[in-house]
């Protein structure tokens, strides 16, 4: 009996601790929190940012502020290169606020997002993927945004790690002498990467690899 309520008094304690804590935080308004997140951020602190901006966004969801705290919260995460969490978190912005003159930012960040995640040319392609497709739909969506005017040269960027991806893959494939899954990408980069510096070598290429083939069939 005495170390079931022993037990009880821990977890009474625990609990006020639990609600004082909570109830201190619910002391500062909307406004507070606000500019809490706002030094925060400006100091560089992007961690405390995120509990000040998401303090508000939960204790104060109807606020004037709370729209700026979701999108504050992305920009911090984006900030302390957690580029995942960054994505998720711009993405429901966009769609709880679809119509927000902020999007083409949001867009942009997302592509951003994507585009600090491209790896060397041996790695997998899909950030730089992904990354392509999203500046091309900020491209689509807003085409006079000064962010679209921006994106072309990361597009470019995008570009030239999937074909240089392929052309490594293709090389490998024709250096380990599987030449109809090298002549397969060679011929996906031409047709995929016209005008490309990549699409040039694997137009070289395919001559080469035809050749390798018919010789291995006789």
């Amino acid at each position: 009996m005495k170390k079931l309520l022993s037990a009880g008094m821990i977890f009474l304690l625990l609990s006020g601790c639990s609600l004082f804590e909570e109830t201190h935080q619910m002391n500062k308004n909307a406004q507070q929190l606000a500019a809490e997140g706002a030094a925060s951020f400006m100091n560089e602190d992007y961690e405390g940012a995120v509990k000040a901006y998401t303090d508000l966004k939960d204790w104060y969801p109807f606020s004037q502020y709370a729209i700026l705290a979701e999108l504050k919260i992305a920009d911090a995460h984006f900030h302390l290169g957690e580029y995942p969490e960054a994505i998720a978190a711009y993405e429901n912005f966009e769609k709880m606020h679809p119509k927000n003159e902020a999007v083409p930012y949001i867009i942009n960040q997302i592509a951003m997002c994507w585009f600090k995640q491209i790896d060397t040319i041996d790695r997998d392609a899909t950030p730089a993927q992904k990354a392509l497709s999203e500046f091309q739909r900020l491209i689509r969506l807003f085409p006079e945004d000064e962010y679209s005017q921006k994106a072309l040269a990361y597009i470019d960027s995008c570009v030239d790690n999937m074909a240089s991806h392929e052309l490594y893959v293709a090389n490998f494939y024709n250096k380990t002498k599987k030449y109809e899954a090298a002549l397969k990408r060679y011929q996906y980069i031409v047709e995929n990467y016209a005008g490309t510096d990549q699409s040039q070598i694997a137009l070289e290429k395919i001559p080469e690899v035809s050749k390798h083939m018919s010789s291995k069939l006789k």
